[in-house]
């Protein structure tokens, strides 16, 4: 077993085992963060793919992350005042079961990174980044003047969904399904790296004239990336909006994106379990250094400074060294 593995079977039991100590020592809240560090990461490990893998770098996932979180907020408060979402000559009803939630979101954050990806892939470096930004922004102040849903002031959600044979609004339960979730989330991310198609995309991202040459097109294996990234960030929003029962135009924010590649970077880009280290050390520096400062940014700068000067890798490759990637 290389040392990485060993790292991630700690990682994985470490967030498993502060919730469960929380749960013992009646701390819901620690129980909550915990439960927020899952639902980041999934996010992160999306990003992950098209970054890590594709070597992507979008300033847009919020995008995808939003439409996650809208995706949810709409069918849930449709739900909750019993009407219908659309009422011609099809029927659309709400709902606050979770599974079908997250299959909407799914879709949806699919079919926007399909559209999105299409036109964004066909630029390269920073133009690509740029472009990205571009359509977070656009989704961003849509939502602020979509009076329908809240507009700039959001939208909240009275009673947290449900999840067949479960008590969603118990801390530690809504925890296991967002770590099951995460869990699922990086069996994925490790197949895919894994599979024919991950080898293709890394070989995408290496040497890209090399692979057009042998009858592979870049274009369609990053843009498959591209999608498969948007489907699992927006599924991490919508449980984060159901973490939050709130919904905001925040969630399309170019930080929020800024926010999902720290964690990434931090726990080191095209790494498993980066996004989980990455995130876990994200929410534990809000939560100590936050209530020391306003301006705890300041030191999270510093460490994400010293990171990508000095240790590249990101944690992970301090932790572990030279080991290579996504074992």
């Amino acid at each position: 077993m290389t040392r990485e593995k060993m790292l991630n079977g700690a990682v994985l039991a470490g967030l498993l085992a502060v919730p469960l100590w929380a749960y013992g020592a009646d701390e819901p809240f620690v129980i909550t963060l915990a439960t927020k560090v899952a639902i980041l990461a999934l996010a992160g490990v999306g990003l992950n793919i098209a970054l890590g893998l594709g070597g992507l770098v979008s300033l847009g996932h919020a995008a995808f992350f939003g439409i996650g979180g809208y995706a949810m907020g709409i069918l849930a408060s449709h739900a909750q005042i019993y009407t219908p979402i659309f009422s011609g000559a099809v029927v659309i009803e709400g709902t606050n079961v979770m599974p079908v939630i997250w299959l909407v979101a799914v879709i949806a954050a699919g079919l926007a990174a399909l559209v999105i990806g299409a036109i964004c892939l066909r630029t390269t470096g920073v133009y690509f980044i740029m472009i990205t930004l571009a359509f977070g922004q656009m989704f961003y102040y849509f939502a602020i003047s979509w009076p329908a849903y809240g507009g700039e002031d959001g939208l909240s959600i009275y009673v947290r969904n449900g999840f067949p044979g479960l008590n969603t609004l118990d801390p530690i339960q809504f925890f296991g399904i967002c770590f099951g979730v995460l869990i699922a989330g990086l069996i994925a991310a490790s197949a895919i790296a894994k599979s024919q198609f991950g080898l293709a995309l890394n070989a995408a991202r290496q040497s890209p004239i090399r692979v057009e040459t042998v009858g592979i097109s870049r274009y369609r294996v990053q843009l498959v990336a591209f999608v498969i990234s948007g489907m699992m960030t927006g599924l991490a929003g919508a449980l984060f909006a159901d973490l939050n029962r709130f919904v905001s135009p925040t969630m399309f924010s170019w930080q929020t994106s800024g926010e999902i590649m720290v964690f990434v970077i931090l726990g080191g880009v095209g790494r498993l379990f980066g996004p989980v280290i990455g995130a876990a050390l994200f929410i534990a520096l809000e939560h100590f250094l936050g209530g020391l400062s306003e301006f705890w940014h300041i030191y999270l700068g510093v460490i994400l400074l010293g990171i990508v000067l000095f240790a590249p890798g990101g944690v992970t490759g301090i932790l572990v060294g030279r080991e290579k990637a996504h074992d």
